[in-house]
C-alpha cells in the first residue's frame, strides 16, 4: 500500500465502488476497492463466471509520430516495430544494467501511434523514461493517464456478457489485441487482455468520466450470468494462480528478465536498444536466482518474505504467497539459488519460526481450458 501522506486520488468509479459497499485501501496513491465482500466468492466468480475490475490507476502514454515505433523499439526491449496494428505485445523497460524499471502491455493503435500501459505506482518513471529515450526521435509522448478509466471484464462468461453491448465481432478480436468499438454506446479501446489467467476484456474508457456507465451496462447485463464486482485481492490471487509477475515482487529494479524466466521478451534482433549489452551478459551467464512455484501441504499460508529451506539451508524467499481458492492450499512464488536442484531434498517455508512443507511445482498453478 501507498505511504505517501497526500490523499489518494479517486477514479472516475469511486461513487460506484462506495454504494456497493466496497472495502477502499490506499493502493499507489489510488483510493481502490480491495474487496466488496468475500474476497474468495470474487474469485471463484472470475473462475467459473466473471468478475468486474476497476483498473483506472494504471497508466496510459501514448505515443504518435513518424518514429513512434523506432523510438519504442530503442526504448523498450521488445520489438514493437513488428507488431501489427490491432495487436499487442508484452514488454518490459529496463534500466541500463538490465534491471527492470516496469513491466509493460504495449497497443499498437496505428501505422504511427501506440499506447503503452504501465503499473499504477510506476507511471511517472515510465513516462519521464520514455520522453528521455524518445528525445532523438520523431514522436510525441504524452502521458493520459488522466484522461482514462480502465475496465476489466474477465471470466469465461465474458464474451456472453460483453457481446450484446459491443458493436465489435468478438471472435475476431483475438488474445492480445485492441481495436476501437463501442461499449454500451461509448467509445473505447476493446482489448482481449487481462491478468487473471481466464479469457476476458479490458475496456479503455476516454474520456474517463463516462466509466460509470460502461459499468452500469456491464453490470446489468452480468447479473443473469453470474458476474461480480471483484477488488484488488481477488485479483492478486488470480494473478497468482496464473503465475503472473508483479512488480515489485517479481520483478524489481534489481532483476533482469531473465532473473523472472522471461528473457523470452527480449528480442536482441532487432539491433541495439537501452540496457542491450547487460542483457546480453545476463542471457550468457548462469542466472544466480530462479523464479519457483510452492504448494504447501499445509494450511498455513505463506506469505512474501518468508525463507525457503531446502533441508534445513535458507535457499531462497518468497515473492508472492496467499491461500489458493482454486487449489484449496496456500501457494508461493519465490526465488531461490539458480543451480539448486528442486527434484531433490526436503522444502520447507519459514512460517513464524515453523517450517510449514512445500512441493515444488511447474508455474503456473492454474491453467484454464482452452
Amino acid at each position: 500500500m501507498s505511504e505517501s501522506t497526500s490523499a489518494p486520488r479517486l477514479t472516475a468509479l469511486h461513487k460506484t465502488h462506495e454504494e456497493a459497499g466496497a472495502t477502499l485501501v490506499d493502493f499507489a496513491g489510488w483510493l481502490m476497492p480491495l474487496r466488496y465482500g468475500s474476497e474468495t466468492a470474487e474469485h471463484t466468480a472470475v473462475r467459473e463466471a466473471a468478475g468486474l475490475f476497476d483498473l483506472s490507476h494504471m497508466g496510459e502514454i501514448r505515443l504518435i509520430g513518424p518514429q513512434a515505433a523506432r523510438a519504442l523499439d530503442h526504448a523498450l526491449v521488445g520489438h514493437l516495430s513488428k507488431v501489427k496494428v490491432g495487436r499487442a505485445r508484452y514488454t518490459m523497460v529496463t534500466a541500463e544494467d538490465g534491471g527492470v524499471l516496469d513491466d509493460l502491455i504495449v497497443y499498437r493503435l496505428g501505422e504511427e501511434e501506440y499506447l503503452v500501459v504501465a503499473n499504477a505506482a510506476n507511471v511517472p518513471v515510465v513516462a519521464s523514461v520514455l520522453a528521455e529515450r524518445a528525445a532523438d526521435f520523431d514522436v510525441e509522448v504524452v502521458d493520459e493517464s488522466a484522461d482514462h478509466s480502465l475496465i476489466a471484464l474477465q471470466g469465461p462468461k465474458a464474451v456472453e456478457i460483453l457481446a450484446p453491448l459491443t458493436d465489435a465481432d468478438l471472435d475476431e478480436i483475438r488474445y492480445y489485441a485492441g481495436y476501437e468499438h463501442t461499449v454500451a454506446g461509448i467509445p473505447v479501446l476493446l482489448a482481449r487482455t487481462g491478468y487473471t489467467g481466464e479469457d476476458g476484456f479490458e475496456i479503455f474508457v476516454r474520456p474517463a468520466d463516462k466509466a460509470p456507465e460502461v459499468w452500469a451496462a456491464l453490470s446489468a447485463e452480468g447479473a443473469r450470468h453470474g458476474l461480480v464486482p471483484a477488488g484488488l485481492s481477488a485479483r492478486d490471487t488470480l494473478r497468482m494462480e496464473a503465475g503472473m509477475p508483479l512488480y515489485g515482487q517479481e520483478l524489481t529494479a534489481d532483476l533482469t528478465p531473465f532473473d523472472a524466466g522471461l528473457g523470452r521478451v527480449v528480442k536482441f534482433e532487432k539491433g541495439d536498444f537501452v540496457g542491450r549489452a547487460a542483457l546480453e551478459e545476463a542471457s550468457r551467464t548462469a542466472r544466480a536466482r530462479r523464479l519457483v512455484g510452492f504448494v504447501a501441504r499445509g494450511r498455513r499460508p505463506l506469505r512474501k518474505g518468508q525463507d525457503v529451506l531446502r533441508d534445513g539451508v535458507v535457499v531462497g524467499t518468497i515473492t508472492s504467497g496467499a491461500p489458493s481458492p482454486t487449489l484449496g492450499r496456500p501457494i508461493a512464488m519465490a526465488y531461490v539459488d539458480g543451480d539448486l536442484d528442486t527434484t531433490t531434498g526436503a522444502f520447507t517455508v519459514d512460517v513464524r519460526g515453523r517450517g510449514e512443507e512445500v512441493d515444488v511445482v511447474e508455474l503456473p498453478f492454474y491453467q484454464r481450458k482452452s
